[in-house]
């Protein structure tokens, strides 16, 4: 997709992934435009979440929601316990589109919709991001010691091509943790 086509979906919003028995809810910082054009989370191509989540053992296959996620592999993640959803629901061209108030809002939204939707752990993918929407600015990437409604939080690297210094098997490493915090995965 040329960039043209992308900037077209600058302000879309994504619909939610989450089932009836989301145990893991991972938060991304919002949308980016090519996950806006397919309507799928973390869909970029060269995106490392959903290799991570088949190398953590979190999914049985691996998916590829680069033009989109089929039913099968939104049934595969529900039945995982897996749930995404954002900071910010509006997709931008870089996170850097967004303003502190803008991540503090969503920050307040999140909270609310965690509330409802009761996960045994919330994990947000990027510690910029977590820090600005929450006002904690000296946490550090792993489980934090506030809970949300029941939940635990944690904070686990960003699966972005920007983040270079993580890899797949470190990401993998990060999100089977959270995994077994929430029951997904068994403590070895």
């Amino acid at each position: 997709m040329r960039r043209e086509q992308l900037l077209e979906y600058r302000g879309v919003e994504v619909p939610d992934l989450i089932g009836d028995d989301c145990r893991l809810l991972f938060v991304g910082i919002n949308p980016g435009l090519w996950t806006a054009a397919v309507g799928a989370h973390f869909a970029r191509p060269g995106n490392r979440f959903y290799p991570a989540l088949h190398r953590a053992g979190i999914v049985e296959r691996l998916i590829d929601a680069s033009a989109g996620m089929s039913d099968d592999d939104r049934d595969m993640l529900c039945r995982s316990g897996v749930g995404i959803t954002n900071v910010v629901a509006r997709a931008t061209a870089t996170a850097a589109e967004l303003s502190a108030d803008e991540l503090r809002a969503g920050g307040t939204q999140l909270r609310a919709r965690v509330a409802d939707i009761g996960p045994r752990v919330v994990a947000v993918a990027g510690i910029t991001a977590y820090r600005s929407a929450f006002e904690i600015p000296r946490a550090v990437v792993g489980r934090q010691e506030e809970r949300w409604d029941g939940a635990e939080v944690w904070v686990v690297p960003n699966p972005s091509g920007l983040n270079a210094h993580e890899t797949v098997d470190s990401l993998a490493v990060a999100y089977g943790d959270a995994a077994r915090a929430a029951g997904i995965l068994e403590f070895d």
